[in-house]
């Protein structure tokens, strides 16, 4: 089977779409909430399994994006976790701050906002700006992360600028499923092309290693075999500066492999979790 066609079985169909358009209205097992963060209305996505002694996910977009296009792995890991999705702040359905934060500035809301929820340990996913964010949460406030998975981790040094990320963000584009294309119009819109374009000057100017060497949690390193924005120099680059860390790559996706292998993300998260001993 070819690459485009193994990539085919995992896309993202109708009822993902509806899935990650869903908010407010509860869908998939998930509904929305909202509390009030250092001041922010931040919207929460949240997938609730009573009883379940798993460890919590948190999932973390990434830029100009928000919760949706992450809500069909949220409702599979909702299953057998409890699950959290919120809108970093100024994107989705999160309110705005005056100013554009950068990925420690997002990484301390969110240790906020899981103070707010009580939560503490939990097993944090970041996807592409969202894993600089993940680990920066992980490095900064060791306390709350109890396991880390980096999901297409971007700012390879080879392309750190906002043209070079650009540049590798058309190259990827051809091999998304077209489906996802409302759902990040809809972030775009949400966020404002002013917020996109200055979250990503601060995402490129953000050097990740000085956090990734600061890790002291059991960390998974994901990401999509057609990925050209982690090319497989920078895969293997994240595997020796993250001590111990167990590396997946998913054959046959692009950069949104949490999207369009949802089931296959889901299942490699278990995996990883299943022997871990979460702090």
């Amino acid at each position: 089977m070819s690459p485009r066609g193994t990539a085919d079985r995992g896309r993202l169909g109708l009822r993902g779409l509806r899935l990650s358009m869903a908010a407010p209205a509860p869908a998939g097992g998930l509904v929305s909430e909202w509390r009030l963060v250092d001041g922010i209305s931040t919207h929460c996505r949240r997938g609730s399994n009573a009883g379940t002694s798993r460890p919590p996910v948190l999932l973390v977009h990434g830029l100009a994006v928000s919760h949706r296009y992450l809500s069909p792995l949220a409702s599979a890991l909702a299953v057998d976790h409890d699950v959290y999705v919120p809108d970093l702040p100024g994107f989705g359905l999160s309110g705005a701050p005056g100013t554009v934060y950068d990925a420690h500035r997002h990484a301390d809301h969110l240790a906020a906002w899981l103070g707010a929820y009580g939560l503490g340990g939990v097993c944090v996913l970041g996807h592409s700006f969202g894993a600089e964010v993940a680990a920066a949460l992980a490095a900064r406030h060791p306390g709350a992360v109890g396991a880390l998975v980096l999901a297409g981790a971007i700012a390879d040094p080879r392309a750190r600028t906002p043209w070079g990320q650009f540049r590798r963000f058309l190259r990827d584009a051809p091999r998304e499923p077209l489906l996802q294309v409302p759902i990040l119009l809809r972030d775009v819109w949400d966020a404002g092309p002013a917020r996109v374009h200055r979250t990503l000057e601060l995402a490129t100017a953000h050097p990740i290693e000085a956090d990734l060497r600061r890790l002291d949690c059991p960390t998974l390193i994901l990401t999509g075999g057609r990925d050209p924005l982690v090319p497989p120099a920078w895969r293997a680059e994240l595997g020796r500066i993250v001590p111990d860390a167990r590396v997946v790559t998913v054959p046959g996706v692009a950069h949104n492999v949490v999207t369009s292998a949802a089931a296959e993300t889901a299942a490699a998260v278990r995996a990883f979790l299943q022997p871990t001993r979460i702090r």
